[in-house]
């Protein structure tokens, strides 16, 4: 992208922003107003791998910093949005911030950032926002593979390997009984490891302890958000030697208008060779039981993807320990994580019309 834009990142555990809102916190599809919209259509129309979706819309995402001492050093890592098969991103011209960015990637998954490194001239507040114009396509990744599609060497160890928070062996394997398991069609083995996922978790953030993507924690509690869904699908995946990647970004309603975004949302992929990634998202599926064959192997247009991995280590170096994911602002005030009772992030949609929705309402 010519143009990077400011993404900012907080820790999971210190930013006060609702943790995996995603599609399910919304409106059912199924109930929602999208089929009476330009670009959308009945839910009933996900079946047909000839009418995939698409959704183009400008996402705010801003921070304000508060009480930062005179004098003190600020910095600040944004998360950019890559453009991508699924989605085509360009940064608007409304933009906000008190110096300008230095545009860096860190090396292991090629997630793109925004640094910001200033000193603190006054006790006014720091303001940093921008929005991106995104438009969005359904994934139909298991109707419609992409055989020339392959992964290097270093993104397949980097894909079977073991994270901090998601192990590849002990406890998770457990839950499987690798004897029933399908042998020989990666498709059907990940299908069966999506179903055991689905059958052990439950979508509930009423109690605490979700959101880390803790696989030993979600083993024991059978309960979680999507971030402790898909981590225990990547485990289980990656044990069985398919590679897996982690996705995190923002969901959209289904609804076309516009609003505020209360917090992330991921999903996982898992790559066979001669067939590329199939997406998957499993707490939807939970939390939607009726689009639980859709959500192996789909994705609807209502999201938007910033960042791909965990254990991020952010260029240049955070002072603290590696980000278990990336898709917060991450702010650093002399080397120190900022509170967040003194950061107040925002995060918003509007969707753009399409020009003959337009000329309809015109008419109209």
């Amino acid at each position: 992208m010519p143009h990077p834009a400011p993404a900012l990142l907080l820790s999971t555990l210190t930013l006060a922003v609702c943790g995996c809102l995603s599609d399910a916190d919304t409106p059912s599809p199924d109930n929602s107003s999208a089929a009476a919209t330009d670009n959308t259509g009945g839910e009933e129309n996900r079946s047909s791998v000839n009418l995939a979706r698409s959704r183009t819309f400008e996402l705010d995402y801003g921070v304000t910093l508060k009480e930062i001492p005179r004098g003190a050093r600020v910095r600040v890592w944004f998360p950019v949005p890559p453009t991508t098969k699924h989605q085509v991103v360009r940064l608007a011209d409304s933009r906000k911030f008190p110096v300008r960015p230095r545009e860096t990637a860190e090396t292991k998954y090629g997630n793109r950032i925004l640094h910001f490194d200033l000193t603190s001239s006054s006790a006014e507040p720091l303001v940093f926002a921008l929005t991106w114009e995104v438009t969005r396509t359904e994934i139909r990744g298991e109707a419609q593979p992409d055989p020339g599609e392959t992964l290097d060497e270093a993104r397949r160890t980097a894909f079977l390997e073991p994270n901090t928070n998601v192990p590849i062996d002990g406890k998770p394997l457990t839950l499987v009984d690798s004897s029933r398991l399908p042998k020989d069609n990666p498709l059907e083995l990940a299908r069966a490891l999506y179903d055991r996922v689905d059958g052990h978790m439950r979508y509930d953030k009423s109690r605490p302890g979700y959101g880390n993507g803790d696989v030993l924690w979600a083993c024991d509690s059978g309960f979680g958000n999507c971030t402790d869904f898909h981590s225990l699908f990547i485990s289980l995946t990656r044990s069985r030697k398919i590679p897996a990647k982690f996705e995190i970004g923002f969901p959209l309603p289904p609804e076309r208008g516009e609003g505020a975004i209360g917090g992330y949302h991921c999903w996982a992929q898992f790559f066979v060779d001669g067939h590329g990634w199939v997406p998957t998202d499993i707490s939807e599926a939970d939390r939607h039981p009726e689009m639980k064959d859709y959500y192996f192997g789909n994705l609807t247009e209502n999201r938007v993807m910033f960042t791909t991995g965990r254990d991020i280590t952010l260029v240049p170096r955070q002072s603290g320990p590696a980000l278990n994911y990336f898709v917060y602002p991450h702010v650093e005030v002399d080397g120190q994580l900022w509170s967040a009772e003194k950061t107040e992030p925002k995060f918003g949609y509007r969707d753009k019309r399409s020009r003959s929705a337009a000329a309809a309402s015109a008419a109209g």
